[in-house]
Formats: structure tokens, C-alpha cells, sequence
């Protein structure tokens, strides 16, 4: 049985921008068991459902889903486990700081493996928007397609 092995993955959370205002982005790097990267690496994951949060002054993802390794034996990892994420000290004291205020979460955008072969996070600072933005983000969407179209047959 063999398992294939994508050379670049790249997982986004495709309801994180129309459901949230991005504030602000960084790159995060995950602590990961050694069937967990390999799963990684064939793209049996998600992070539709996933959020940050602080534990003990340390910042963990959880309800990320990565699948079970195939060919892992009792060695496998559980499927949705809280992960630590990598960051600089600074980094961590100004998304503690910025959280404390009203509304604003951490979610995850997008889970890849970089050019050195590590998987990274891209976590970002984030306010959840409200129903009317999410309207508008809508008939702007709505209306780009319909420029495109008339575009098209012009």
C-alpha cells in the first residue's frame, strides 16, 4: 500500500474571512507527533472548526483534525488533539494583550509545510463580524461575478 505524499500543502479555512475581520496575521509553528506530519503531508486534515487559545501562558490549537496515519500502527495520534503552537515571546504577550479585548479570538487561515519542510500555522488576531458585514461581503461577491460575466462575453 503506498501513500501519496503531495510536495505542497496548503489547508485554508475558507469560512474564516467571510465570518471574521482579520486585525492581524502570524505564522505559528505546531507541535506535531511523528504520524501526525506524515498525515500532514498526504493532506488529511482540517481546520474549519479550529480556534487558539491560551493555556497556561502557552498557545495551543484545538479541534484541529488531523486524520489517523494509515499505515500507523498503535503509534497513531488521536484525531483531534490540543496542538502548541510555536511563537515568540513578544509575540505571545501581544496577542494575550490584544485578546483581553472584547470580540477578538484567534482563529487559524491556512495550515501549510514551508520551503524547509516544518509545518506551519497562519494564525491571525481576528473580530467576528456582524450579520450586515457579512451581507455586504455577499452583493460585493454577487456583483464581482457578474462583472466577470459581462466581461466575458464582451
Amino acid at each position: 500500500m503506498k501513500v501519496k505524499i503531495e510536495k505542497s500543502v496548503n489547508i485554508f479555512n475558507k469560512r474564516a474571512r467571510f465570518e471574521y475581520e482579520i486585525l492581524d496575521e502570524y505564522e505559528a509553528g505546531i507541535v506535531l507527533t511523528g504520524t501526525e506530519i506524515k498525515s500532514l503531508r498526504s493532506s488529511k486534515a482540517s481546520i474549519t472548526e479550529s480556534f487558539c487559545q491560551f493555556i497556561n501562558d502557552e498557545l495551543y490549537v484545538i479541534n484541529m483534525m488531523i486524520d489517523e496515519y494509515k499505515l500507523g500502527t498503535f503509534y497513531n495520534h488521536k484525531t483531534k488533539r490540543e496542538r502548541k503552537l510555536l511563537l515568540h515571546h513578544y509575540e505571545l504577550q501581544k496577542l494575550k494583550k490584544k485578546l483581553k479585548d472584547v470580540g477578538n479570538t484567534i482563529i487559524p487561515l491556512k495550515l501549510y509545510i514551508n520551503n524547509h519542510g516544518k509545518a506551519k500555522l497562519l494564525i491571525s488576531l481576528a473580530r467576528g463580524k456582524k450579520l450586515f458585514d457579512k451581507r455586504e461581503a455577499i452583493k460585493d461577491r454577487e456583483n464581482k461575478v457578474n462583472i466577470q460575466r459581462l466581461l466575458k462575453k464582451s
